[in-house]
């Protein structure tokens, strides 16, 4: 057995996430069609459900598996878990994933802090945010754009 030549997989950082859903095989398809996610690979368990499976988004890579202890967001209500997608065309990706099935949170718009972004819930539960960088400002315009958008939003509508 050879010893591994770094302590992170080669194409992982060092944090990567782990999805866990009840229906992953669904889910990973869905992730395909919505995302454009590529399957690196999955392993089954002697039942048939996916204990392991890895997947990427562009750059980034994650793991997926079905539940199999506990419960999954579904069950849970949702997730307090938030992932951020950033793509070169924030509107496509976002139209895609309302077209295969995901529900909208909060429609896509420009923020304050320079991103074209929106949130969407995807048929397992867990909340994604589709973005695309419009402007790259300093902390001094950002915080200038934060005071004005949190004082809009305090002044009651007419």
């Amino acid at each position: 057995m050879a010893k591994a030549a770094s302590p992170v997989p080669k194409g992982l950082h060092t944090m990567t996430p782990q999805l866990v859903v009840d229906h992953a095989a669904s889910t990973i398809e869905w992730y395909k069609r919505a995302f454009g996610a590529q399957e690196i690979g999955r392993s089954l368990g002697p039942d048939g459900r996916i204990m392991h499976a890895e997947l990427a988004i562009g750059g980034s890579h994650f793991y997926i598996n079905d539940v199999l202890m506990g419960k999954g967001p579904k069950e849970l209500g949702g997730s307090p878990v938030t992932f951020w997608l950033y793509v070169p065309d924030c509107d496509v990706v976002y139209r895609r994933a309302i077209e295969a099935g995901a529900t909208e949170k909060m429609p896509l718009i420009d923020q304050f802090w320079g991103d074209r972004a929106g949130s969407l819930t995807d048929p397992e539960g867990l909340t994604w945010w589709i973005a695309t960088r419009k402007e790259d400002l300093t902390k001094d315009e950002m915080d200038q754009r934060a005071a004005e958008f949190f004082k809009n939003m305090s002044q009651p509508a007419h």
